[in-house]
């Protein structure tokens, strides 16, 4: 059984830096598409930033150039860099496994089938 959890959120203000990591046991870490979600109550799911198992990223344009998702195969360990953080990047944040190396369509929830429990970054002005 695949085990996702999330840390590294927290309360900052605009403008700064977080990194988030969500640590992955059982199934193939290194062989799986693993993605970043956010979502604030009453939304849906949105897709932030997803990499291949060949390190390949992908990343939502509201996201692009300030956000940096990597991953270190060794550590079963994902990462995401988000820094020039604004409030509406408020949310809580879900890391997502896919189960194939390359990923199709990155930023649908619905082609994900592991997820984390999720932890809350809050951005205030």
């Amino acid at each position: 059984q695949v085990q996702l959890v999330e840390s590294g959120g927290a309360s900052v203000q605009a403008g700064g830096s977080l990194r988030l990591s969500c640590s992955v046991s059982g199934g193939s870490f290194s062989a799986s598409c693993m993605a970043w979600f956010r979502q604030v109550p009453g939304t849906e799911r949105e897709g932030v930033a997803a990499i291949d198992s060949d390190g390949h990223p992908n990343y939502a344009d509201s996201v692009n150039a300030r956000f940096s998702i990597s991953r270190d195969n060794a550590k079963n360990t994902l990462y995401l860099q988000m820094n020039g953080l604004k409030p509406e990047d408020t949310g809580k944040y879900y890391c997502a496994s896919q189960r194939r190396p390359r990923c199709d369509r990155p930023m649908y929830p619905s082609l994900y089938y592991d997820w984390g429990q999720g932890t809350q970054v809050t951005v205030s002005s």
